[in-house]
């Protein structure tokens, strides 16, 4: 763990520093540790550092230019932060997150005066009474709950095809670093605010890729967790078999301490951050998870090079032969699921007039100047037909993507090429928005480590036409220290991500 004794004994100094007046330092861009350090130090309160996202919120997020990746600021923010600081004074601080401002996707139960509504209008007055179980832990570290962020209405999971980041109540994400581009989804909203610093960390979830694609794709790093490590209790559901929640941030070390500070589990995950954590690494290379697009092929070849420098022995054509055998199963096994967890999330929500997925579909429809404008609701509608969970149809369909993504999938892959881990380019470059044709999803890595509830890692490895790309590191399940060290000693040597410079946004905000 990181050590916090210098931060517990300069409680006093901050109580003095925090009423003298100093002038706020820098905080572009930067990590948890730096930010504490500067609480510790009595150079930052929480109140300033809420107050600083709030003004970049206000600049880059709001209005008809804004980036859209936030549906609502907590107002209780400054107040929830102004306590922790005086808690810190009297106290010390709770650990490393005490004080720093994360935000939430916007399908996480919280017990605030924040809905939780998918983004959907039809969740819009959906106060939860408690807290997510990930949701308390954050408060129980000291974080300060910054606000929710947008999403893909339901996260991906009403029509088919769909373009990311949409919402009826949040309007488009727009990707920061080019006009026009997606930010690929479910979580594109998290991914967005942690890439252009208007919060340092937060938390997406992911059914398939809505964690890692939008990571990549907004040139930040995403750990998605083994599935169970994080609690899928408060969290509008897709499916049980594959949701989990997880966090996005702009190092690995950042994402490790949310990480930590999330799991229903004591593991000392920051102990994996180690500098030579590529020393002596087994790494298959999965050339079937790549040639859709060669650019970012030869890209990641390029970086090929920067592992066996660091001490990793590369297993070339370590391919996870199952690959595309599962699609049609894990289809079955998500609308089966999501009206299953759906209908129980609904039940318990006090939500009248939609309280399960049929007064959905309606809801819909009769919203449709709102909801229905860019694209329709067809997997709602083949989810109300599609198998219970005591149907032997759904039963085997999950029975045999999980074997086919995890037994005969990744495990077979690792031990056949007798590797630890296994790496390929996380997905292409972003395409343009466009709702006529929907996403332009060219291939990704995603799928295989979704579908068997394994650990996945993507870390920023460069830019492809001008915009960033990633590099993904999976593994078995429960292997997240493992990736961890990978993925920290890739970063180290490599550095690749470059911040977003918004020019754009500054440009039309100025002329309008």
């Amino acid at each position: 763990m990181f050590k916090w004794i210098k931060v517990i004994a300069a409680g006093a100094v901050f109580s003095l520093a925090a009423c003298s007046g100093l002038k706020t330092p820098d905080l572009s861009e930067q990590s948890i540790t730096e930010l504490q350090t500067m609480m510790s130090e009595g150079q930052l309160s929480s109140v300033q550092l809420v107050k600083y996202y709030q003004a970049r919120i206000a600049k880059y997020d709001t209005g008809e230019k804004g980036l859209h990746s936030i549906i609502v600021v907590n107002p209780d923010a400054l107040d929830i932060a102004r306590q922790l600081d005086e808690e810190r004074a009297q106290k010390g601080p709770r650990g490393p997150l005490h004080g720093i401002p994360v935000l939430l996707k916007d399908n996480i139960d919280t017990a605030d005066k924040m809905p939780n509504t998918a983004g959907s209008l039809l969740l819009k007055d959906n106060l939860p009474e408690q807290d997510a179980p990930l949701v308390a832990k954050l408060r129980a570290a000291g974080a300060v709950i910054l606000g929710k962020a947008n999403l893909s209405e339901w996260a991906n999971f009403r029509a088919h095809p769909s373009s990311s980041g949409w919402s009826a109540m949040g309007g488009q994400v727009l990707n920061p670093y080019k006009e026009g581009a997606n930010p690929c989804g479910s979580s594109g909203g998290s991914a967005v605010a942690v890439a252009a610093d208007l919060v340092a960390v937060s938390v997406g979830t992911e059914t398939d890729g809505s964690l890692t694609c939008p990571a990549a794709i907004n040139g930040i790093v995403t750990i998605k967790p083994t599935l169970h490590l994080i609690s899928q209790s408060g969290i509008i559901p897709i499916a049980h078999s594959q949701d989990t929640a997880g966090p996005m941030a702009r190092t690995v070390a950042d994402a490790t301490l949310l990480l930590e500070s999330m799991t229903d589990n004591s593991v000392d995950y920051s102990s994996a951050l180690k500098q030579d954590g590529l020393q002596g690494k087994r790494i298959g290379v999965v050339r079937n998870l790549m040639g859709y697009n060669q650019d970012l092929d030869n890209t990641f070849d390029a970086e090929l090079q920067a592992l066996r420098a660091q001490g990793a022995q590369l297993v070339d054509n370590c391919d996870i032969t199952t690959v595309g055998q599962f699609s049609e199963q894990e289809f079955t096994v998500l609308l089966s699921e999501f009206k299953a967890g759906i209908n129980g999330y609904l039940a318990q929500a006090d939500l009248p007039e939609v309280n399960n997925l049929e007064a959905l579909v309606e809801g819909n429809k009769q919203l449709a100047d709102r909801e229905l404008v860019h694209f329709g609701q067809e997997l709602f509608e083949y989810s109300l037909k599609a198998p219970a969970l005591t149907d032997s149809a759904y039963i085997e369909a999950q029975e045999s993507a999980k074997r086919l993504a995890g037994k005969e999938g990744i495990d077979a892959a690792l031990d056949r090429c007798d590797v630890d881990l296994l790496i390929a380019p996380t997905v292409g470059p972003a395409w343009q928005t466009n709702y006529e044709s929907g996403d332009k999803f060219q291939g990704s890595a995603g799928s295989p480590a979704a579908v068997a509830g394994y650990p996945h890692i993507t870390v920023p490895m460069g830019f492809v036409e001008g915009l960033p790309v990633g590099i993904s590191f999976f593994s078995g399940a429960n292997t997240e220290p493992l990736l961890i060290e990978a993925a920290y000693g890739y970063e180290q040597a490599t550095h690749h991500r470059i911040a977003p410079s918004l020019v754009w946004i500054t440009e039309t905000t100025e002329t309008e």
